[in-house]
Order: structure tokens, then C-alpha cells, then sequence
């Protein structure tokens, strides 16, 4: 009795510290974007010189989680995520430090590698843990770092209107980073030794070679990177082209055009903070079907009507239908060969992350040939054919 206790009192310790390492990137990447605008100004740099800065964020996310995947299969999830979260706090002040476009694209590409790697890292982590605890916690991880998205945006943005600089803007940040980092190193690695279950010790540790089910193959992970990838197509556009839609082609005020993305946002994260349960009562391919579905025929909707009000319901749809997909697309990439989920997930994460990238280019070529509202049902017809190949999600047999 005694050892249940304390084995379920480390395996809750374990689930908060995978928490707080969601957590910490979510800041970073918060407080990082809401400063941009200062660091373009004191730099000088036009547009174009910003966007190049920025897509060395993209190359070195992309590159670090090629790098990180056998990493963390061949060390473990826990010893590749505590450093990894200490190194998130340690880069985010680099780029308020660079003096030209060139340093600056260089510690951006810096920071995003140790975003990327941090990534995979933890969400391997966070499956184990999951597998560990008997039940769906991959949409609450998830959440948390959503949460800590605007919790660093918050903080940036009162930095930013008290007269902060950038630079002890990002040093207090990366300061409470590293101190998150500690509480997380303390308890990441306990309660996932062990048994298989609650009431055991949880889940083994993988063998080399170890394979589960049917999908532990390179198809079934390339199938669900590319469910992420439909899934973070319509993140990228919904951020970069919500406002966009609702402001010049519906005509409603720049206060209001605001409202699609906030709507988004805010559903998203609402929905991953139910997922869990949705997940735990339905399972998780009824769970994608119907969050695809709504999605898809939410967003749809909306365009079909083209009333602003209706474009903020239909964005919202769209937020909370994508919500519960990527977790249960990790979640399920992870657990199809627990042996290899590092080289699984760093797949899977990279085409959602390039669905991300290439999202808003894609919206915006189309928009550029026919209009915006026909390209933004591109996104819409990715979410329903995301809930027609909802059974790739489906936990393979022990």
C-alpha cells in the first residue's frame, strides 16, 4: 500500500513537471513574438530583412528535430528534456543582443533548434508518462502550453507598455524560465519506471526493436505527420488570414476583424483543456472524426454565409474542432513503437510544423488566383478529410 502511494505520488509529480516543460517553450515563444515589433525598430529592418530573420526560426526548429529524435531514443525523454528546457531560458535573451540582421538570424536559428529539439522532447515525455498513467492527458499538456503562449505575450506586452527594452524583458522571462526548468528536473523522471499500470510501477522502459500493433511502421507515423500537417495548415492560416478575411472582404471593423483569431484561440485552448475527457469517454478516433467534422463544417459554414459575426463562429469552430487532433496525432505517434517514439514524434512534429510554415504562403497563393474565402476553404477541406482518416489514430494492440 505504502509503495502505491508513493509510486502514484511520483507519477503526479511527473505529469506536473511534464506541465511545466510545456509551459516553458509556450512563454518563450510568447514573450519572443510579442517584442518583434521592438526589435524590428532597432535594428532598422524592413519586411522583407524581418521575414528572413524569422525564417531562420523555421530552419533550425526543422533541423534540431531531425537531430533530437534518436537522442532521446537512445538516453531517454527525461535526460534529453531537462537540459533542453534549461537551454529555452538560456537562448531567449540572444536575439535582444544582436546588432546586425546576419547575428540576429543566427541566434534566431539558435533559439528555434532548441525550441524544436525541446519539441519532440517533451512531447515524448508526455507520452510515456500518459501510457503510464492509464488514461488521456496528451490535450492537457497541450493546453498548458497554449496557456503559456499568453502568458508570455502578456508579459511582453506589459513590458512593452511600461518602456522595457527587449533585452531585460527577455532576462527576467529566461530568470523564471530556468527556475520552472529546476522545479521540472526535480520530479520529470519519477513514476514511469516499472509495471504497467496505476497500481504497478508503469510502463518499462522500451527495448531496442520493441514494436506494438500493426502501425509501428514508417507509413502509419508519415500518415499521422500528415494529419498534423493538414491540422497546422489551418493554425497558420487562421493566424496569419482570420483578420484579414472579416476586415476586407467582409467589411467589419479592424477591432472586430480581431475577433476571428481571438475567437480561434481561445476555443482552442478550451477545447484542450476537455480533450482529455472527450478522449477518455469516446476514444480517440470517435474524438478526431468529430472534431474534424467540426472543423471543417464549421469553418465552411462560416465562408458560405460571409456575415463577420458568423466568420467569428465559424473561426471559433474551427479552434475548437482543431484542438483535440495534433494531441491525440502525438499521442498515438508515440505510442506505435515505444522503442522509437523519438525518431516518431520528431517525423510527425516536422510535417505539422511544416503545414505550419507553408499554411499561409499556400492561402495566400490561392487567395492571389481566385480569393481569399476560396482559399480559405482549403483548411476546412483538410479538417474533413482529418476526420475521414481519424482510424489512423486508433491505439495499436498490445
Amino acid at each position: 500500500m505504502t509503495l502505491t502511494l508513493h509510486r502514484d505520488a511520483a507519477l503526479r509529480g511527473a505529469r506536473l513537471a511534464v506541465c511545466l516543460a510545456f509551459l516553458i517553450p509556450g512563454m518563450a515563444i510568447g514573450v519572443w513574438t510579442s517584442r518583434i515589433p521592438a526589435l524590428k525598430e532597432a535594428l532598422a529592418l524592413g519586411d522583407g530583412q524581418l521575414s528572413v530573420a524569422l525564417l531562420a526560426i523555421a530552419a533550425g526548429a526543422l533541423a534540431g528535430m531531425q537531430l533530437v529524435g534518436r537522442l532521446v531514443d537512445r538516453l531517454g525523454s527525461a535526460r534529453v528534456t531537462v537540459p533542453l528546457a534549461f537551454a529555452q531560458a538560456a537562448v531567449l535573451p540572444l536575439p535582444a543582443l544582436m546588432p546586425s540582421l546576419v547575428s540576429l538570424a543566427a541566434s534566431l536559428a539558435v533559439f528555434g533548434a532548441v525550441h524544436g529539439m525541446l519539441d519532440v522532447a517533451m512531447n515524448a515525455r508526455a507520452v510515456e508518462v500518459e501510457r503510464a498513467w492509464g488514461g488521456p492527458l496528451m490535450s492537457s499538456f497541450h493546453a498548458v502550453f497554449s496557456i503559456g503562449g499568453f502568458l508570455g505575450a502578456a508579459l511582453g506586452g506589459l513590458s512593452a507598455h511600461a518602456g522595457v527594452g527587449p533585452l531585460p524583458a527577455f532576462a527576467a522571462v529566461g530568470v523564471l524560465l530556468a527556475a520552472l526548468a529546476a522545479l521540472t528536473a526535480r520530479r520529470l523522471a519519477g513514476g514511469t519506471r516499472g509495471g504497467r499500470d496505476r497500481t504497478a510501477d508503469a510502463v518499462p522502459e522500451p527495448l531496442p526493436g520493441r514494436r506494438r500493433g500493426l502501425g509501428g511502421g514508417l507509413g502509419g507515423v508519415l500518415l499521422l505527420g500528415l494529419l498534423g500537417f493538414c491540422c497546422m495548415v489551418g493554425e497558420g492560416a487562421s493566424a496569419d488570414w482570420g483578420s484579414v478575411y472579416l476586415r476586407e472582404h467582409l467589411g467589419s471593423s479592424p477591432g472586430f476583424a480581431a475577433a476571428a483569431y481571438a475567437a480561434f484561440s481561445i476555443a482552442m485552448t478550451a477545447g484542450r483543456l476537455t480533450g482529455d475527457r472527450l478522449a477518455a469517454r469516446f476514444g480517440p478516433v470517435a474524438l478526431v472524426r468529430c472534431c474534424g467534422t467540426l472543423a471543417g463544417v464549421g469553418l465552411a459554414s462560416a465562408l458560405l454565409i460571409g456575415d463577420p459575426l458568423a466568420g467569428v463562429i465559424g473561426f471559433g469552430c474551427f479552434g475548437a474542432g482543431l484542438s483535440c487532433i495534433v494531441p491525440q496525432v502525438f499521442s498515438a505517434a508515440g505510442n506505435r513503437d515505444p522503442a522509437r517514439a523519438g525518431q516518431a514524434l520528431a517525423r510527425v512534429a516536422s510535417l505539422g510544423y511544416l503545414g505550419f510554415l507553408t499554411g499561409p504562403v499556400l492561402i495566400g497563393a490561392v487567395a492571389e488566383l481566385l480569393d481569399l474565402p476560396r482559399a480559405l476553404a482549403i483548411p476546412a477541406l483538410l479538417a474533413l478529410f482529418v476526420a475521414l482518416a481519424a482510424p489512423a489514430v486508433r491505439p495499436p494492440r498490445p
